[in-house]
């Protein structure tokens, strides 16, 4: 018999009891939950509402189901429908009628939105720290390319030259920015729905606040239909998820051009590619393609649990039990693109030569020979003019503006001197853009050491 089904003459139809489970895929919530009944039996037995001895035997009960779950000794059923009552029904069965008392002053629906709590706080942490180790990937590499020049793009067109170290540091700054939002996340996420019930709390004295501190919660929530109501976190973090996987997808689309023949900037090593089964020469980008191709079911993920929640009456509603696949799917998602692109960058052959020859041709350097007629009391707006002409006098003649003589240079301005070709070297080009930010080796060294501060700070402080 149901757990609920004292109401109810006729047993749920099979087809009901399919549908209307989700034990196999919320049984992955049977830690959290057990430690919630762990929490919320303590709390009983302490408030009087049951007996001491009695929460003590649930306490023992419950441990005994963890250990037997994690030693594979458990199958959990369909028609206990989902983690909470197969958890009940299985303790029932080791203490007896004691069992029955566990879901005083509680609801399922006070249970589902703690234990979703509890296991979206422990992934995020798990999400920051893996963030954190592609950030340190990426620093190392910086430092160690601080000086390799390669062109700088917007449009895809070669644009300025700048440092690899530079472009590297641009997605730290990215990934900083993700640690940063799901730190934020996890301040909405760390407040302990249970005492909610249904939907209107309890009529028992129960105490939250111990419960609170004995899971380790900031705070408890305000309103009881709230309470059990709310996924708000869950769809923020879906958010800051789909941001992660934008910025990898970004990543990964440029090491998929930069490991073509095309580009040839990088190497990606063979234990992160792929071959064709009919093309013997190919090399293929693949984890960097999957990366790409994952960020779209992330999207769906946020999509799909935003379109859930948008036409919800309050309180809880069986509409909400598809928040967990989303979320499941996206904090999987993420995690497994993390693992595996920290080591996919770290490995790749970098071809500095490559990169620096890639520098040449495309004008990369017209807005520094721009800025040379400016710093010598040319208005910008003319000298941009002036360099505007040259480029097109270059195209026609097949060369490049360094390949341009003084004599040619003075032609279209009288104020060009011999050190022109040392200012327009792409080595001087990217030198002098020392600015803060900039990608100058000295600013790059600058950037590299306030994130290295930065992740100290991160893992010392733990403060989220």
């Amino acid at each position: 018999m149901k757990l609920w089904g004292g109401r109810f003459s006729k047993k749920t139809d099979r087809l009901v009891e399919d549908f209307h489970s989700s034990i196999s895929f919320d049984q992955r919530l049977y830690y959290q939950d057990i430690m919630g009944s762990m929490a919320h039996a303590r709390m009983l037995g302490k408030q009087g509402i049951i007996t001491e001895k009695e929460a003590q035997q649930l306490v023992e009960g419950l441990q005994s189901v963890l250990d037997d779950i994690e030693c594979g000794k458990v199958e959990f059923e369909i028609d206990a429908e989902d983690i909470h009552m197969n958890v009940e029904k299985i303790l029932t069965e080791k203490v007896g009628e004691v069992g029955k008392k566990l879901h005083t002053a509680r609801s399922r629906n006070d249970q589902v939105a703690l234990d979703v709590r509890m296991y979206l706080k422990g992934e995020i942490k798990e999400i920051i720290n893996l963030l954190a180790g592609l950030e340190d990937t990426l620093l190392d590499l910086a430092e160690k390319h601080l000086e390799t020049v390669m062109p700088g793009y917007t449009h895809l067109q070669k644009a300025q030259p700048i440092t690899f170290a530079h472009h590297l540091m641009a997605y730290f700054q990215m990934f900083a920015r993700d640690i940063e939002r799901l730190k934020d996340c996890y301040k909405r996420t760390d407040v302990m729905p249970l005492g909610s019930g249904a939907l209107a709390g309890t009529t028992f004295p129960i105490d939250r606040d111990f419960v609170r501190e004995q899971l380790g919660f900031a705070q408890i929530s305000a309103n009881s239909l709230d309470g059990v109501s709310d996924r708000d976190f869950a769809v923020e973090f879906c958010a800051a998820a789909s941001l992660i996987m934008m910025h990898l997808s970004r990543l990964s689309e440029e090491i998929i051009l930069w490991s073509s023949h095309e580009f040839r900037f990088i190497t990606l090593d063979d234990g992160f590619s792929t071959g064709s089964s009919i093309m013997p020469q190919k090399k293929n980008p693949d984890v960097a393609e999957l990366v790409r191709g994952k960020t779209g079911r992330v999207y769906g993920d946020l999509i799909g649990l935003l379109t859930v929640l948008k036409g919800l009456p309050l309180a809880y509603n069986k509409d909400m039990q598809e928040d967990k696949e989303a979320l499941f799917d996206a904090v999987d998602t993420v995690k497994k693109c993390l693992l595996v692109f920290a080591p996919m960058i770290k490995t790749m052959k970098v071809n500095e030569q490559v990169m620096l020859r890639g520098v040449t041709g495309g004008f990369i350097n017209a807005t520094d020979a721009a800025d040379y007629l400016a710093a010598r009391n040319v208005p910008f707006r003319q000298a941009h003019e002036i360099v505007g002409k040259m480029v097109l006098y270059c195209e026609e003649q097949g060369m490049s503006l360094e390949e341009l003589s003084i004599e040619e240079l003075k032609g279209f301005s009288p104020v060009f001197e011999n050190d022109i070709y040392e200012k327009i070297s792409p080595e001087k080009c990217v030198a002098a853009r020392k600015v803060p930010g900039g990608p100058a080796p000295q600013a790059v060294r600058k950037a590299i050491e306030a994130g290295r501060a930065y992740l100290v700070e991160l893992k010392a402080r733990q403060d989220y």
